[in-house]
């Protein structure tokens, strides 16, 4: 996909400007520059066009990605983010939205190409290509998607940056939230296969030397080193620590600008863009184009100073590659408007690929003009935050990268002209510049650093880099998050965070739970199940038995209630004889409310008043959802004890084994056992992962509605449970680190009193619940 995206975005820009170029020089002399931005606008609005086209096919794919693939690997479930279709729109528009000429990179839609490549290959399925389905049963769970996602999303940077351990590290940190020691090495071997598969054919390609492995990734910054004649210069000094460490709070500072106004721009496309129609986001593309278009001409032409042309600093002794990072230096240069032996700083840094104008700021030996990088720095710093958002698939690692580029090569100049500093170099002021913007917008740390290193092949950088982008996180953090926290929180997505805030455990499980629970019986009317299922959006179901004093007159009557109460005694008498066996082995007796609970004639008491009852079951925090009986409709003449029933919990079944078991007809007649219900296996059940059949979908004519279905066979009868009395950082770090989905809360007689999901956990939701906490104080 690497080599998919790099070839043709090369192809294309080297068109269009192969082109533009040509007709610059003859209307100079001609005195026509109105056609030449004319057919530069002919080419941006017409890439742009497409690339905005594409997005509309798949409204997934625009962006970067990242935000999603971050959510996704959190435990969140995006629709369409990881589709075939998704990856073709995504590849396909971020080529032509860097050769449009916006302010974009193509390493951020890297990462989710990758991702997406990760979570479709190994089912040997996809959506979009029904017939192309293979019977391959492993990898068949959320748990395996989601590792393969994670390996995925790694291979991505490591394309993109030729950086396998920083993409191993990117997944680690900024991605998954579950993670193991097993998956540590499979996702490095997975980088690495990703970075020198993309090596060896770009090296192939571009230079005819198959195997030489010689371009890395799709970002090369080239290496950085001293000329051998030049015996006082070095690449850092302990002094420009100092220095470094000033940047990366003006990187922070500039950083959490950027965020500031790109989320004001997010939200005010929000409330006045995306309601509209679907042609009014492709107008705001064609409108960003033509502004970017016509800025970065006027401004190469008009704003551009003469510089001279140094000589190259390199001497025959220096190394093959850096030979060609002078030529590629040198010969990307422009001279528009510019006599013989000088260069216009500004139409270099415009008129050029920009990975070719990171490494004109970081390697080319000419002086750009203060006043030139101040004003490149100001129109891309507020081109990119108006850019990035639009409905174009756009990375935003390179412009903050050539845009911290042009901050640094700035400081480095004002240093050496203003106060003398000749040791400076000025590729190391600019890396450190470019470090310090990206990591004051994104707010990485580790991955980011490592990235970093392995781009330059530097290793003695890794000092100043980390100072920097730890200062510079710690500045930006102070005034807002980083800029795909910011987009996650704008879409309402319930984020975890690794960790809650030591005040929340001034609450419990009991505080944050949702105590209005809809439940389904071990033994179901088919009626019941479609009513459940058709009114609620529920992933899972806890499987309840009611604890009712008048069991035997129900016995008696209905054989549906009947099969309910003989599961909950059989469950009650199972766990009675562990806790009797295990009261054995410690020289104890059992609890007294268990041996009530089985002995075989249930004592009958008389009821207490309905007051007393009430607030029994409210201090006990009984709130059972007013749900469906086993075979009648609520009503609204339920009884004050029958609203609040206690509610004994035997396990958890999951919404898509409900709609398997529907689909499939497993039920049985009140006229037979249930030991004539059909059995399933998990093959069976699991047979239309990952796209199980919708409730609505469903042709429910042939079965009868008064027919049962025992669920027990198919429930989850231990899953993870907590108690009402669990401090929120238990429930959070058992919730983060299990990969759950759904935690019951349950009492110490075994009954279940509420139900906690990740939106019960967001940061909001908590916040929220700890001010009623101080209240009720």
């Amino acid at each position: 996909v690497g080599l998919f995206v790099d070839f043709f975005v090369q192809l294309f820009t080297q068109l269009k400007f192969q082109v533009v170029q040509s007709s610059v020089k003859e209307c100079t002399e001609k005195g026509c520059l109105a056609l030449s931005l004319l057919e530069l606008l002919g080419f941006n609005l017409t890439f742009v066009f497409l690339a905005s086209l594409l997005v509309l096919i798949q409204p997934v794919a625009a962006g970067s990605g990242i935000p999603e693939i971050k959510c996704y690997l959190n435990g969140v479930k995006v629709p369409g983010v990881v589709r075939l279709r998704t990856v073709v729109c995504k590849a396909t528009g971020v080529l032509f939205s860097v050769a449009g000429g916006l302010f974009v990179g193509k390493e951020g839609p890297m990462i989710h190409s990758g991702a997406v490549v990760g979570a479709g290959l190994p089912q040997f399925q996809s959506i979009s290509l029904r017939k192309m389905q293979f019977n391959f049963p492993l990898f068949c769970s959320d748990r395996d998607k989601r590792d393969f996602v994670s390996a995925g999303a790694a291979a991505g940077v490591a394309a993109a940056f030729g950086a396998p351990i920083g993409g191993t590290l990117f997944s680690l940190e900024e991605g998954s939230s579950f993670w193991n020691q097993g998956l540590t090495w499979k996702v490095l071997f997975c980088s690495m296969a990703a970075t020198f598969t993309l090596n060896f054919f770009r090296s192939g390609i571009q230079f005819g030397s198959w195997g030489s492995f010689q371009l890395p990734g799709l970002l090369n910054f080239g290496e950085f080193k001293c000329s051998e004649s030049d015996k006082k210069c070095h690449l850092w000094t302990a002094v420009d620590l100092g220095f470094f460490i000033l940047m990366g709070i003006v990187g922070g500072l500039l950083g959490a600008t950027f965020n500031c106004l790109n989320k004001r721009l997010a939200k005010y496309r929000m409330r006045n863009v995306h309601p509209k129609p679907k042609l009014v986001r492709v107008l705001e593309s064609l409108l960003v184009s033509l502004t970017t278009t016509v800025m970065v001409f006027i401004a190469s032409m008009v704003l551009g100073e003469c510089r001279q042309i140094s000589s190259s600093r390199h001497s025959g002794n220096d190394t093959l590659s850096l030979q060609d990072i002078s030529e590629d230096v040198n010969s990307s240069i422009k001279t528009f408007f510019c006599p013989n032996e000088t260069y216009n700083d500004m139409a270099t840094l415009f008129f050029n690929p920009q990975e070719s104008a990171i490494l004109q700021l970081f390697h080319q030996d000419g002086t750009f003009s203060p006043v030139t990088l101040s004003l490149f720095f100001l129109l891309y710093f507020l081109l990119s935050c108006w850019t990035y958002g639009i409905s174009v698939p756009s990375g935003l690692f390179v412009p903050s990268l050539l845009c911290g580029a042009a901050f640094g090569r700035l400081v480095a100049n004002l240093l050496k002209s203003y106060i003398g500093l000749d040791h400076i170099y000025s590729g190391t002021f600019a890396l450190i510049g470019a470090a310090a913007f990206l990591g004051g917008v994104v707010r990485m740390t580790i991955s980011l650093t490592v990235i970093l290193i392995e781009s330059t092949n530097e290793i003695t950088y890794g000092l100043p880099i980390m100072i920097t982008l730890m200062v510079a996180k710690w500045t930006g953090d102070f005034f807002n998050k980083g800029i795909y926290d910011i987009h996650v929180n704008l879409r309402g997505v319930p984020l975890l965070e690794w960790e809650t805030g030591v005040e929340m455990d001034k609450l419990q499980a009991s505080d944050i739970m949702e105590p209005n629970l809809t439940y389904v019986y071990p033994h179901t009317r088919i009626q019941s199940l479609v009513s459940i299922l058709r009114t609620t959006v529920h992933h899972a179901f806890p499987v309840v038995t009611e604890n009712r004093g008048n069991e035997r007159e129900f016995m008696k009557g209905n054989q549906l209630i009947s099969n309910n109460i003989k599961f909950k005694k059989s469950s009650i008498l199972t766990r009675a004889g562990e806790q009797r066996k295990r009261s054995q082995s410690m020289k104890s007796y059992p609890s007294s409310e268990l041996r009530n609970m089985c002995d075989e004639h249930i004592a009958t008491e008389e009821p207490p008043e309905k007051e007393d009852l009430l607030q029994q079951m409210l201090e006990r925090r009984y709130t059972p959802y007013p749900n469906l009986y086993p075979d009648q409709s609520p009503s609204e003449e339920w009884t004050m004890e029958e609203r609040f029933r206690p509610l004994t919990f035997h396990g958890l079944i999951l919404r898509s084994q409900l709609v398997t078991l529907l689909d499939r007809g497993v039920c049985y007649s009140e006229s037979q056992s249930s030991a004539s219900q059909p059995r399933l296996s998990h093959a069976e059940m699991s047979e239309d992962y990952p796209h199980y059949p919708d409730i609505h979908d469903l042709d429910l004519t042939l079965l009868n509605p008064r027919m049962i279905v025992d669920v027990t066979p198919y429930m989850n009868p231990s899953p993870f449970t907590v108690s009402p009395n669990t401090h929120v950082s238990q429930v959070f770090n058992l919730f983060r680190t299990m990969g759950l989905r759904h935690l019951p809360v349950v009492n110490a007689v075994g009954e279940v009193v509420g139900i906690i999901t990740r939106h019960n956990l967001t940061h909001e939701f908590l916040q929220a619940r700890l001010r009623q906490h101080y209240q009720t104080i």
